[in-house]
Order: structure tokens, then sequence, then C-alpha cells
């Protein structure tokens, strides 16, 4: 089994220590589990997590098997498209074709290359955005397919280290939910959500 690297596992005991009991502490861990391995979770990482916190692997498994934000595989950068009802009516099927043709995939493959997954979620909170679309679970508004297909093109291209919904609003987004507020300089580093704790955020 390979260890953790020691800023990571300080960052475990550091979570752990947070609950009153340390099986709470399961999905947190997850996360660094993913981070370590650069993205996706290993049977090697959730033994990491069980020894942890004193459950067994399939305890941990049965966690990570169960919520779809814990990926086995996955690329470099996750597209996810969201298909609920408001950005349906507003052409999310057409978004996400158009999304999975520029990478070269099928709906919820990764490019032969390693670069990019992409998939369809269920709604992400930003109907009046519709159609919504996350890079690594940051927030674009307002995409057509052509800006879809721009946005997949840039990740390939450019394999950016990190993402950040300002600035891919900006550069592929159109209307959005609502006028956004003050700035956030938190980045994701990969395909999670950006959590300092998490050592899974850049840029702040």
């Amino acid at each position: 089994m390979r260890a953790w690297s020691d800023e990571t596992m300080e960052r475990a005991r550091s979570l752990v220590a947070s609950y009153p009991e340390a099986r709470s502490a399961v999905m947190p861990l997850l996360y660094l589990a993913m981070r370590e391995e650069g993205g996706s979770l290993s049977d090697d990482g959730m033994r990491v997590v069980a020894d942890l916190i004193g459950l067994t692997p399939v305890q941990v498994k049965a966690v990570a098997s169960f919520y779809t934000m814990y990926k086995r595989h996955v690329g470099r950068h996750l597209v996810s498209v969201c298909t609920s009802i408001s950005c349906h009516l507003l052409g999310a099927d057409e978004v996400l074709t158009a999304a999975a043709a520029e990478v070269g995939v099928p709906v919820g493959g990764t490019a032969a290359d390693g670069s990019v997954t992409v998939e369809g979620v269920e709604c992400i909170g930003a109907c009046g955005g519709a159609v919504a679309v996350q890079v690594d679970y940051e927030f674009v508004e307002g995409v057509t397919p052509d800006a879809a297909r721009s946005l997949c093109r840039w990740l390939i291209d450019e394999s950016p280290e990190t993402v950040h919904s300002d600035a891919m609003q900006e550069r592929f987004g159109g209307r959005t939910a609502f006028d956004w507020g003050s700035e956030d300089p938190t980045e994701a580093v990969g395909p999670m959500p950006a959590f300092g704790p998490y050592g899974t955020a850049g840029g702040a």
C-alpha cells in the first residue's frame, strides 16, 4: 500500500481531530485521498482512510461508491454539464453533446490523453444561469454548445494547472443566475472541490 505524503497525513490527522468521532471524517478524507492520487480514488487510498478512522476498507468503499463526487477514474479536469429541467429546457443536451464531441468521448468518458472527463449531472444550483456547467466544481453559467467546445479545447490544449470560476465565466460564460459578489481568489487544482483544508485549492 502506497503511503501518503507527510503533508497529506498532517492534513488528515487535523481533519480527524476536528470531529467528535473519527469515522465522521470519512468524506473529507476521501477528498484527501483523491488529491494524493492526482484526482482519482484508488483502493490504496481508501485503505489509508479506513486505517485512519477505524473502519474497514469495505465500509469506506461503500461511502465512496454511493456519492458521485468520489471518482475512481477521472481526467485532469472534470467537465460537469447540468441536465436538470431549467438547463435541459435551454439546451443542456446540446451543450453536453458538444463538450463530449470536442473531447472525443461518449458522455461519462475520459479523453485518451487523460486531460478531460465529460459528464452529465443533476441540478448544481444555478437554474437562473442555465445552461450551467462546472469545471472541477468551479461554475460557468449561460454556456452554449460553441462555448462548451471552446472550453473543452482550452482544457485540452492549455492544460491549466488551476481553474477559476470568474476567469472561465468571463471567457466562456453568458447569462448568470445573479450578479456575482466579490471575487473569490480560490482556484481548483484538480477534479475536486477547491477547499483549503483538503489541499485542493490554489490561488488564495
